[in-house]
């Protein structure tokens, strides 16, 4: 089992987290060393049943960290590199692994490469770097002016992600999520996630994808896992239209997914709005967690989601910023209304910790409406036939009347929720759901 299978992620926007400037810093200005607020925070993650810590970008940028400047160089209002290796060393030391933010299909307009084509336009060495437009622009991110994308047919564009990535994997960082991966060909990521692998074997690849074929991008481009935008999506949406018949088909989907690779699973990250936010009725948060810590998948936690905090994307200029808020120096300065929901995230991630094969676990939908939904997790097929399989059975209600779902026979023990546990089923007050298990856990 490689060790990402065992991983659950705390996802830090540094930037926003650290409260710093939102444009970089001039470069006379000395560095801040912002990166060592999060060594107060391991601790804390530690305390929530996570052993992973994804940093959103840290590295030289012109404003949020996504229009790169130099993947060399930590961006200065969060210090240094010799702030971040440490960072690392700490987390390291209490056996917490460090993920990176790699953003690698486009770079911001004061890249030194695209500075120079600027200046010298054909005549630049990198000239072949970017994508040069009939009408003399070039090509970006989106629609993003300041996001200017890479030419990835460039074979020296390959030496530059390569020689990046392998640089900070050997000062100790676990891994990569790769951003915006679903504009990249795929044969460009196998270019370099093959030869990063030659020399770091053990390093856990995520890509950005957020729709299209997951398992053949994981297969094509030599990556490890992607993002699961579809079943984030069938998850919140379910529950708001009280329509479960929508997240049983995306269950499928998700089960033929772990036959492959086992997907990154969230509920929330630095994009979308919050998921305390999302949700039209707050009593859905615990359903939306149980689903997200009993199904299969390398699970993450944004940053302040185990606190309920609030917060709406919007799609304007600066419509991150309250989806990207400063925290406090010390754990201890937030405010008291997130601790119920500190606690049942420490409550599903313990469970999940007693059922580590919960990461590649198939699911059974067993009975379903539209405001109902029994299913069984199992370590072995879909259909739990396999013999000795390991399994969980979860039961949710979205109604505010109480229901009884039937689950298949089982000597069937409550491990976590509210309710009556029977032989083949479970009762449930409105609005409530239950995990339970045919072994203490």
């Amino acid at each position: 089992m490689h060790w990402s299978e065992h991983a659950i992620w705390w996802h830090v926007y540094p930037l926003g987290f650290t409260g710093a400037e939102s444009e970089a810093l001039e470069p006379s200005a000395p560095a801040v060393p912002r990166l060592a607020r999060l060594s107060g925070w391991l601790e804390y993650l530690r305390g929530l049943g996570c052993n992973g810590l994804a940093l959103g970008p840290v590295f030289a940028s012109e404003t949020h960290g996504y229009d790169t400047v130099d993947h060399l160089r930590v961006d200065s209002r969060l210090g240094t590199e010799d702030d971040l290796r440490r960072l690392v060393d700490e987390a390291s030391a209490q056996g917490v692994r460090v993920l990176l933010d790699g953003v690698f299909n486009h770079v911001g307009r004061g890249h030194p490469a695209f500075a120079d084509v600027l200046a010298h336009g054909d005549a630049s060495p990198y000239a072949s770097w970017f994508h040069r437009k009939p009408d003399g622009e070039y090509r970006t991110f989106e629609g993003h002016h300041q996001l200017v994308a890479l030419n990835h047919d460039e074979p020296a564009v390959a030496d530059y992600v390569t020689e990046a990535m392998t640089y900070w994997l050997e000062r100790g960082i676990a891994g990569w999520r790769l951003d915006a991966a679903y504009q990249v060909p795929v044969a460009f990521w196998r270019t370099v996630t093959d030869r990063v692998r030659a020399r770091f074997p053990e390093a856990w690849l995520v890509g950005e994808v957020i729709h299209g074929d997951y398992a053949g991008f994981v297969k094509a481009g030599g990556l490890d896992s992607v993002t699961q935008y579809e079943l984030w999506k069938a998850l919140w949406s379910s529950l708001n239209d009280r329509n479960f018949y929508e997240l049983s088909w995306s269950l499928d989907r998700h089960n033929a997914l772990l036959e492959t690779f086992a997907p990154q699973t969230f509920l929330g990250n630095h994009d979308v709005t919050r998921i305390a936010s999302k949700l039209t009725d707050p009593r859905h948060l615990e359903h939306a967690l149980v689903l997200l810590f009993t199904l299969g998948g390398v699970p993450s936690v944004y940053a302040g989601d185990e606190q309920a905090f609030q917060g709406v994307k919007e799609d304007r200029a600066g419509g991150d910023d309250a989806v990207r808020p400063a925290f406090p120096d010390d754990p201890a300065e937030l405010a008291p209304y997130g601790a119920p929901v500190y606690r049942l995230h420490q409550l599903l991630i313990g469970l999940r910790r007693r059922h580590p094969w919960l990461v590649r676990a198939r699911t059974s939908v067993t009975e379903l409406s539209n405001t109902s939904l029994a299913y069984t997790v199992t370590d072995g097929p879909a259909d739990g036939a396999a013999d000795g399989a390991r399994t969980l059975a979860v039961a949710l209600n979205l109604a505010d009347e109480p229901a009884d779902l039937a689950l298949p026979s089982g000597a069937w023990q409550q491990l976590a929720g509210s309710g009556s546990v029977r032989a083949d089923g479970v009762g449930l007050p409105g609005a409530g759901w239950i995990v339970v298990g045919t072994e203490p856990g």
